[in-house]
């Protein structure tokens, strides 16, 4: 059996992340047993929700145990199977970790599902055609609930979740907007991307300088709002929501390190009768083959072109994410182990 890298959580952060958090182990696969295959990782995908998962405090999903190897998508192939369905060579998305292999028990509900990678790349399945585009697709579609002529917003515009919030958008035929930091990403999510205006929020110091220009690329005022990163955003697109409008609350990234994230205008969610909805997409499993279908003719067909962030090996995957949750990554960032 081959020999295993991996990297394990060995401690939690005190406040920022860090790659001391981290520690490499290598571990030789075990023997299959019936029931079992042994998947060979392509590529290990890297999200914010995992430095929620780093900690010890109350959230959404179990904190990552210590001494385990660091939770996360995988997509790649079966060099060894035990399982009738499943054959060597298939190619497959799970949740396999921060480790080149995985041993899966393909009898469990969701725990190995094949793609076909005829039309879509297999790494777009950690991304467009996977968690990241069905979060987008549920919070437009389950929570905001545009209708033609919407105006609908998204923060970390360039990332995995808001480039494809923005082409299931215009799908609808609503005005999408994208918040973004730097020029370079603004650009590519216009002029790729196709939505109708992006906004650098590193031009703006506050809340409000930040909602001025949020007035003129949405003037008829947002009806819809896709949260991925909270603080002086969240601040500034309250200013400018419709009455009635619809905010999906995805992430608050810059809350990742512990610290509060006040609310600058909390009686304007009154004001204009908002609805503020959370959600975390693994609860709604019923609605990812629609999602998914979606998405992946989205992409076959061109309408939504994914760019990717590839850091090389998987010693690179720690120092990977913590640029992720500073937001040096363009796209949705992966580690390619082969």
């Amino acid at each position: 059996m081959p020999t295993n890298r991996q990297i394990l959580l060995d401690n939690r952060p005190q406040g920022e992340a860090s790659t001391s958090n981290f520690k490499f182990v290598s571990a030789e696969t075990p023997a299959l047993q019936d029931g079992q295959v042994l998947v060979r990782h392509h590529y290990l995908s890297l999200d914010p929700y995992m430095r929620g998962r780093m900690n010890e405090s109350k959230s959404y999903a179990q904190p990552q145990p210590l001494g385990e190897v660091m939770i996360g998508g995988t997509v790649g192939e079966v060099v060894e199977s035990r399982h009738p369905k499943f054959s060597v060579g298939d190619q497959v998305v799970g949740m396999g970790g921060w480790q080149e292999y995985s041993v899966v028990d393909a009898s469990q509900p969701g725990a190995l599902r094949k793609v076909d990678t005829t039309h879509v790349p297999l790494s777009h399945y950690l991304g467009a055609v996977g968690m990241p585009g069905v979060t987008a697709w549920y919070g437009l579609v389950k929570i905001i609930d545009p209708k033609a002529g919407d105006t609908v917003v998204v923060s970390a515009a360039a990332g995995a979740v808001g480039s494809a919030y923005g082409a299931l958008a215009k799908a609808r035929g609503c005005r999408a907007v994208g918040i973004a930091g730097g020029k370079d990403k603004c650009d590519y999510v216009v002029n790729e991307l196709g939505f109708d205006a992006c906004i650098d929020y590193k031009e703006h110091k506050d809340a409000y300088s930040l909602a001025k220009a949020l007035k003129q690329a949405c003037p008829n005022g947002i009806d819809g709002y896709f949260e991925n990163v909270g603080g002086m955003v969240l601040d500034a697109v309250l200013l400018r929501m419709n009455a009635h409008g619809r905010i999906a609350v995805c992430g608050m990234i810059a809350g990742y390190d512990g610290q509060p994230l006040p609310l600058a205008n909390p009686a304007l969610i009154l004001v204009n009768r908002l609805k503020v909805q959370g959600f975390i997409v693994s609860e709604h499993m019923e609605v990812w083959p629609e999602a998914l279908k979606e998405l992946g003719t989205l992409v076959a067909t061109g309408k939504l072109r994914p760019r990717e962030s590839v850091a090389q090996g998987i010693e690179a995957a720690p120092e990977a994410f913590l640029g992720l949750l500073k937001g040096k990554n363009f796209g949705k960032q992966l580690v390619k182990l082969i």
